[in-house]
């Protein structure tokens, strides 16, 4: 069943609009949906990078009332991510707090990497703020995609604090934690200190690229 309304939906003709697309689920969906055709439908959705589609899917499940949850809200959040919406994906971030709904370090740090991909260190820092405020655990993914969104904006200093954070909470660092910080301080010029983190990561193990 999934599969039919998950193809009725993709082959809805462009420019979308929500009339369509309420009307179709409605018809698949008389009764309302259970939880798992729900995910399967926004996994579907976000594999086929069908942004505007799932919006208006999860628009139309908060409108019926329907109790979403992690796995909804973390399919749409991975197809904005995929698609480098960071905007829109910092906005269900947002969302996602005031609906009591908790997301992981994977789904922060798929948001994380679209704001490095599209040159927003600023927003890729305030989701490293939201994630400690929401006790999540930053992981290494989402250290080294703020490092390299820092990178990108000249930012060596909170480059570096990043890193240090790193290693003051014992997160496993990788080649490309040095690639990114390196990348920060060389352009700023900052050989010294791009130096100094190689060092440091050749005497504590790191594997090196």
């Amino acid at each position: 069943k999934t599969d039919v309304i998950l193809q009725a939906l993709l082959s809805l003709k462009a420019p979308l609009n929500s009339e369509a697309v309420f009307a179709a689920l409605d018809s698949a969906f008389p009764q309302g949906t259970d939880p798992r055709e729900s995910t399967c439908l926004f996994s579907g959705l976000a594999k086929q990078r069908a942004l505007d589609t799932a919006l208006l899917v999860l628009s139309w499940h908060e409108l019926s009332n329907y109790e979403l949850n992690y796995f909804h809200y973390n399919a749409v959040i991975d197809a904005c991510a995929k698609t480098i919406l960071w905007a829109e994906a910092l906005q269900l971030v947002d969302v996602t707090a005031h609906r009591a709904v908790e997301l992981d370090a994977v789904a922060f740090s798929a948001v994380v990497s679209a704001c490095e991909r599209g040159g927003e260190w600023t927003r890729a820092l305030y989701l490293v703020d939201v994630m400690a405020r929401r006790e999540v655990r930053l992981d290494t993914i989402s250290f080294n995609a703020t490092i390299s969104a820092c990178a990108k904006g000249g930012e060596w200093e909170k480059a570096l604090q990043l890193f240090g954070a790193m290693v003051q909470n014992k997160v496993e660092l990788d080649a490309t934690t040095l690639s990114a910080t390196i990348s920060a301080c060389k352009h700023c010029r900052k050989w010294e200190n791009a130096f100094l983190l190689f060092d440091f990561m050749v005497q504590n193990g790191v594997e090196l690229d």
